[in-house]
């Protein structure tokens, strides 16, 4: 087995434009049959997917629809009930222990991969792509790592659209969990796991702060009391996670991940199968992040101009304005509160909302 050689210092933004710019643009001249019959070959040639992997896939994204429905009928409401926390809270906290509890496993399986076993991938980026064939086997603990991944963002799609909190950037989400789910499946295929390890480890862990910020917001208040442990959490929280989000996905993202799949993919593999339909979902979910962090920046300049005294998501609807849809709603249809989420209506800042996109 040939010498790997040694790892490649990582690059700043200039050296990923100027390289990443001239891999795409000669990579587009040199392909002079590129259309749907090369990419149907090629997927004919290079993709290892079958159909058990894929039922598998299915069967495990049902169950965390199950276990999810399960866990918070059964614990997270029952939680929130004994915590007495106000309406609109206890009706949002079991998405976000949901998603603290799966991020919070998932992220520390990363680190596991990433930190504590031989893989070089988070310090050598590059390394990812060495000795890549295709069809080569991929190794167990990383196909666990998929399973568990790919089958959770199958959920995600059917729990955005009709179980989670509606939001101003739920449609964004919805795209966000479609194009995750076509990374993960599509990597898995041709066997480009290791960089998928390196993306989904960059980005649950701004999942786990969101989702754990949330959490000590909602319990801020409760039993009609100011906890003010929760709300300096909260604040901390909300700190470190502005920071985090520029720092691993729009620093390390595109330094490690895309400077590796645009540049370094072609100096290993000169022919890699589906160059850019991988980069091009990899510039949409760079698009994404910095259109999430612009929500970001809106809400610390709110708190900078003192427009917001706490800590809110700044993504959802005002409350006034949902206490007013849903008088009026309540008022032509005579839906009572329980009812309604049994039906299964969205929720809107804890107030019921109609499931329209």
């Amino acid at each position: 087995m040939p010498a790997m050689p040694p790892p490649e210092p990582m690059p700043g933004y200039g050296q990923l434009l100027r390289r990443g710019y001239g891999s795409l643009a000669a990579a587009v001249r040199g392909c002079g049959d590129c259309g749907w019959e090369l990419s149907r070959r090629t997927w004919a040639e290079n993709a290892h997917l079958g159909w058990g992997e894929v039922l598998l896939c299915g069967l495990c994204a049902l169950g965390w629809t199950a276990l999810r429905r399960a866990a918070a009928r059964r614990l997270f409401r029952p939680f929130g009930e004994w915590c007495n926390l106000q309406p609109k809270d206890a009706a949002k906290m079991p998405e976000s222990a949901w998603k603290l509890l799966f991020y919070t496993l998932s992220w520390s399986y990363g680190i596991y991969l990433l930190f504590f076993t031989d893989y070089p991938f988070f310090y050598d980026p590059p390394s990812v792509f060495y000795d890549w064939k295709k069809g080569m086997d991929v190794p167990t603990d990383i196909a666990i790592a998929y399973l568990l991944q790919c089958s959770f963002y199958g959920h995600s799609i059917y729990a955005t659209a009709y179980m989670d909190t509606w939001r101003k950037d739920s449609v964004v989400m919805l795209l966000h969990h479609v194009v995750t789910l076509t990374l993960i499946a599509f990597s898995y295929a041709f066997r480009y796991h290791n960089v998928g390890i390196l993306v989904l480890f960059l980005h649950d862990v701004n999942d786990v702060q969101l989702e754990f910020t949330k959490l000590n917001v909602y319990f801020k208040h409760r039993g009609g009391v100011y906890h003010r442990l929760n709300d300096v959490i909260s604040n901390i929280g909300c700190l470190t996670f502005s920071v985090s989000w520029f720092w691993f996905r729009l620093y390390w993202f595109p330094l490690k991940v895309l400077y590796a799949t645009c540049y370094s993919s072609l100096q290993s593999v000169p022919n890699i199968p589906f160059y850019f339909f991988f980069n091009a979902l990899l510039l949409v979910l760079t698009l994404m992040n910095i259109y999430w962090f612009l929500y970001i920046v809106l809400f610390v300049a709110k708190v900078l101009m003192g427009q917001m005294q706490e800590v809110n998501d700044v993504r959802e609807y005002d409350v006034e304005d949902s206490k007013k849809t849903t008088k009026a709603k309540k008022k032509e249809a005579g839906l009572q509160l329980p009812s309604a989420l049994k039906e299964g209506m969205h929720l809107k800042n804890g107030l019921v909302k109609d499931k329209r996109l």
